[in-house]
């Protein structure tokens, strides 16, 4: 398996590797990696890596098989070769931004408590669906709460628990679409706020800011209506 860099620090912009293989679609295979890989709705990281002198952009990271993460370059170039050391530096900017916007639709889901149908994020925006028969009255009102919220400046956090405890507490699965990744054992929760103040505890593999007010003031698109009960909420960050 490729050890996960961004899950024990997500702040972390570059590292070292070692190349432990190539995918038959021409991925790059890394022993560690500071690449998210597409996945929870929260797009594959981008940035570069460097070898033997040469620097080579890479478009995207996608899970493969055996709990590794596959490097997608930008174009078709020469593969660094098993075993060579390489450099990896995120497109920290882009990254940064995912984080916002991850973290700031945890926080729409607490404004808006209802099951969560869908979600994608961007960088500079992202979107929930939801299980709403019916829009809401007061959407600015949805809007100020979900600001007052990151302006609280809430620590943003993680344990684990194993996949028992979450069979035991199905109230922490707001998402009805994507089912949190068991079978390995343990699950990653994603906490905003202390034990003593909790706002939000989901489980979640992502990328989010440390703080709150990192994420900074956004703005809340128009609804869109999906389907028979399922409508669409869109924010926006503001900078």
């Amino acid at each position: 398996m490729t050890e996960l860099l961004f899950r024990a620090d997500a702040y972390l912009r570059e590292a070292g590797a070692v190349v432990a293989g190539h995918t038959a679609e021409g991925g790059i295979l890394l022993d560690r990696t500071l690449f998210y890989p597409t996945g929870g709705g929260q797009p594959g990281d981008s940035g570069w890596i460097a070898w033997e002198g040469r620097q080579v952009p890479i478009a995207t990271a996608v899970k493969a098989e055996g709990g590794q993460v596959a490097l997608v370059m930008a174009e078709p170039m020469a593969l660094p070769p098993v075993g060579a050391p390489v450099t990896q530096r995120l497109d920290w900017e882009r990254r940064h931004r995912h984080m916002r916007v991850h973290t700031a639709l945890h926080l729409l889901s607490v404004v808006v408590p209802l099951p969560v149908t869908g979600g994608q994020i961007g960088a500079g925006r992202g979107r929930l669906d939801f299980d709403m028969p019916d829009p809401p009255e007061d959407v600015a009102a949805i809007e100020e709460k979900l600001n007052a919220l990151i302006a609280l400046d809430l620590t943003v956090s993680d344990q684990w628990i194993t996949d028992e405890e979450l069979a035991a507490n199905p109230g922490l699965v707001k998402t009805m679409s994507v089912k949190p990744p068991v079978g390995q054992g343990r699950v990653r929760l994603v906490r905003i706020g202390t034990a003593g103040h909790q706002v939000d505890l989901q489980p979640c593999g992502g990328t989010h800011v440390a703080r709150t007010a990192e994420i900074g003031h956004v703005r809340l698109g128009r609804i869109e209506k999906k389907g028979r009960q399922n409508r669409r909420m869109t924010i926006e960050l503001d900078g």
